[in-house]
């Protein structure tokens, strides 16, 4: 439509890229960036729709964007600048998302790559947003009383202000405004069935006015000057909350603010203003003489104003939504407001139920319903239902605090009504998270690798496949299909030789535990692990997770929880029976098992009544390290069940221990067995291995795997209210413990060289000095890493082993932040 009047302008040739010598590390390979995300933001604070496609975004004050639309399509748009977002619109069915942050950046997110394709810092405060819709064309509303016009060219990826604006003087003139300080905009619609040659433009001041594109001139004006209240009065109020309608003239010098606007009608003769007053005012905008100026006529069929209530003092209506009510024709409607109340009431979203016969003057309200939010009440939009069910009508999406997405029917809200009460639906539809983090509440997780030529990958892979077993998903949303079904999906598991390569992991507050195929972003749930043992009862296995650890060799799933109970399950059972293993400290009992689908719980250890911090399985497997809050640790024979040892603390003052690594020694050169290496090799009693363990107060003990005996101990001084965070075994540039990373090939400049930093040793016994002679010559190159909230440790192995320790780099992680 503004083709005619604007010169099409190239975009600006795209800098080269700065030429990177070939093996340098720059800061592009190390960027950490966001590829999967589920589930709403906290911070989740306004709503956009795209009509067609039937997506869903989710804007939030840190300049995050979440995009949801069917199954397994979400995607998370970053802002660099983590600023508010405070207008959101979707190009209709053109795969863009343009976005206005609190500094008035104007960004168009393009949704298939996931990425910005062009963005414009506007100089000026913007304070109303709109995209026309079917065009790329957005009008923009400035605290100066400014309408100007922008333009995305998707072809030449280029956001572009047009030279055209909507001259302010000009409305001014015809409304009989001699201010000099031009009132802010705070509306602009697109006025329906005008083919988009017509702008309906709202003041800050009360003032509206129709502004005709095709022929740059003011069709019409209107304001506080036609407001005077005529005294009829009716209300049709339940509960004692009384509703208003008034018929209003005009001769009114009252300065009325206007908060929130949107048509009330389908070829736009009608508009619903929101008032910081609390007032609701239909305003007839219908032009008979569209080549001559329609200045507002003393007349009661200009304007009607509806109250929700009475009270002297009443909350501004923020949010105004209509929607035509297809049972009644076009004399029918649906108003959905927010604001309006008594301040200090009780916060909901007000439904109206809207019939004239005539005109706008003989507007009664039918009926009204108060819908209380489950949470904070943050934004909602309106989509069409057409093409999604066969009663037509609109889907109510309603946002609120902290990330929480709902949505309405019409047959959800006809139940309400009904009903007549101020709560939330039970037959609403909620948004579902493929992951849950809240109900239930998640606790622990970790994401783990999968050996993809091993005989787990394969099990697993044949459940994904042929998804035989459907484990329930939560929590569930009845038997309604989310209504949305938009967007550009992730990559799935549809090739036939699909194997699993990463799973991932969650421990939760009722004690239950949940495990994901990610091995493409579209996590799909393969097992869910509850606390009951078939024909036993289990004291405290709902208490909640708080340690978890998978091992793929052996198929096993560890889990710790708060009461200091460990539970050991089996995911893929091959035998036609199985035990049940009961170990307590001291006792043991072996219960039969018959084979059921699905995973099966081996051995439950109750070994110490406090909390489990850390699980570790080691020696592929076979043995697994259990980390208590009171600061001890017990070994657990996982082929025969049985309890290798038990330490006393660990630390001096009882710090719960948080950290643990371990790494084997065969008679030969090699450090660690491959994972390809049979069991049996695993097994061999001559091996050689330890046990590293660092509580949360930064005292690391190096323990003999096999007998538990104390080979050193270190107690590193941090600064105050600093704790451990993890810990790793470096050798030749790779991780040996089961950490999927590599990071000693990245070469630093240490920040202090001293070679004392204060690490107080801790004299090791002399019966293991043949042990530490025994390990020498293989520790020389490896080395640990110790990671804190403020600093990074990086120690000789060899030196922690022998005592005579010597620490090679001491930094500070602001220090290490820059290379990322």
């Amino acid at each position: 439509m503004f083709t005619k009047f604007f010169d099409n302008h190239g975009a600006s040739p795209q800098s080269p890229k700065s030429d990177v010598a070939k093996g340098s590390l720059t800061s592009a390979d190390l960027n950490p960036r966001v590829t999967v995300h589920y589930g709403i933001p906290a911070t989740a604070s306004v709503l956009a729709c795209d009509l067609i496609q039937r997506l869903v975004a989710v804007g939030t004050l840190d300049g995050r964007i979440k995009v949801i639309g069917g199954e397994n399509i979400e995607a998370l748009l970053v802002s660099p600048k983590q600023l508010p977002i405070k207008n959101l619109e979707f190009l209709q069915n053109q795969g863009f998302l343009v976005s206005v942050s609190n500094e008035n950046e104007i960004q168009v997110w393009d949704l298939e790559q996931r990425q910005i394709a062009s963005h414009i810092q506007w100089e000026s405060n913007i304070t109303a947003f709109k995209v026309i819709h079917g065009t790329s064309y957005m009008y923009l509303g400035d605290e100066h009383g400014m309408v100007y016009v922008i333009k995305y060219d998707a072809e030449e990826h280029k956001l572009a202000h047009l030279p055209y604006y909507v001259p302010t003087n000009v409305i001014a003139e015809e409304a009989g405004i001699s201010s000099p300080n031009h009132p802010s905009v705070v509306g602009v619609l697109p006025q329906p069935c005008s083919q988009g040659n017509r702008v309906l433009i709202a003041y800050e001041n009360g003032l509206l006015a129709i502004w005709d594109i095709s022929e740059d001139r003011v069709v019409l004006v209107r304001g506080n000057k036609d407001l005077q209240l005529k005294g009829r009065t009716t209300s049709d109020s339940p509960e004692e909350k009384k509703l208003e309608v008034s018929d209003c003239t005009s001769d009114g010098d009252e300065v009325k603010e206007i908060s929130s606007l949107c048509w009330a009608s389908n070829d736009g003769s009608i508009l619903a203003v929101g008032y910081v007053d609390g007032d609701i005012m239909f305003w007839n905008l219908s032009t008979a003489n569209p080549k001559r100026i329609q200045q507002a006529e003393k007349s009661p069929n200009n304007v009607v104003k509806l109250q929700l209530s009475s009270g002297e003092k009443r909350l501004p209506v923020i949010v105004l939504h209509w929607s035509a009510n297809q049972s009644c024709g076009d004399h029918g409607c649906k108003l959905f407001v927010y604001g309006g109340d008594n301040v200090g009431s009780e916060e909901v979203l007000t439904i109206l139920s809207l019939e004239w016969t005539s005109g706008i003057e003989s507007l009664k309200c039918v009926s009204r319903m108060d819908l209380t939010p489950n949470g904070s009440f943050a934004d909602m939009v309106l989509l069409p239902t057409v093409g999604v069910t066969e009663s037509g009508g609109n889907l109510l999406f309603m946002l609120t605090n902290p990330g929480q997405l709902h949505v309405y029917d019409d047959a959800c809200l006809a139940a309400l009504l009904s009903q007549q009460e101020k709560t939330t639906c039970v037959s609403s539809g909620q948004y579902v998270m493929p992951i849950p983090t809240v109900d239930p509440c998640m606790t622990v997780s970790k994401l783990a690798l999968v050996y993809r030529d091993g005989e787990f990958s394969k099990a697993l892979s044949k459940i994904v496949s042929a998804t035989k077993l459907k484990a329930p998903h939560t929590p569930a949303t009845g038997s309604r299909r989310w209504p949305l079904t938009g967007g550009f999906p992730s990559l799935l598991s549809e090739t036939a030789d699909y194997q699993v390569e990463r799973v991932y992991v969650a421990g939760y507050q009722d004690g239950s535990v949940r495990i994901w195929d990610a091995t493409y972003p579209a996590l799909s749930l393969i097992f869910v692990l509850g606390t009951e043992v078939p024909g036993f009862d289990v004291a405290v296995a709902s208490a909640s997770v708080s340690a978890l650890e998978i091992c793929s060799l052996t198929q096993s799933v560890a889990i710790g929880n708060e009461c200091g109970m460990v539970r050991l399950y089996k995911l893929t059972v091959t035998s036609d029976e199985m035990s049940l293993n009961i170990v307590k400290e001291t006792e043991k009992e072996v219960h039969t098992l018959h084979q059921t689908d699905g995973p099966q719980c081996l051995a439950v250890f109750s070994l110490l009544n406090s909390p489990v911090c850390v699980l570790q399985f080691a020696k592929f497997g076979t043995r697994l390290a259990v980390g208590f809050n009171c600061g001890r640790v017990a070994m657990v024979d996982v082929s025969t069940f049985s309890v290798l040892f038990i330490t006393d603390s660990l630390s001096p003052s009882n710090c719960p221990v948080g950290l643990s690594a371990m790494i084997s020694f065969t008679d030969n050169d090699t450090l660690v067995n491959s994972p390809r290496d049979s069991v049996s090799t695993s097994l061999n009693d001559n091996e050689k291995w330890l046990a590293f363990v660092m509580t949360k107060d930064a005292y690391l003990t190096v323990l003999d795997g096999t007998t538990g005996n104390v080979v050193s101990s270190l107690s590193i001084p941090l600064k105050a209210e600093s704790s451990a965070i993890s810990m790793y075994i470096l050798e030749g540039g790779n991780i040996v413990s089961t950490v999927p990373s590599e990071i000693s090939e990245t070469k630093f400049e240490p920040a202090h060289s001293s070679p004392d930093h204060g690490i107080t040793p801790v004299e090791a016994k002399s019966e293991i000095s043949a042990q530490v002679a025994y390990f020498g010559q293989r520790l020389k190159s490896l080395l640990i890493l110790l990671c804190f909230e403020d600093a990074l440790h990086l120690c000789s192995m060899k030196s922690v082993i022998q005592v005579s320790y010597l620490m090679l780099f001491l930094f500070q992680v602001q220090y290490i932040c820059k290379f990322f």
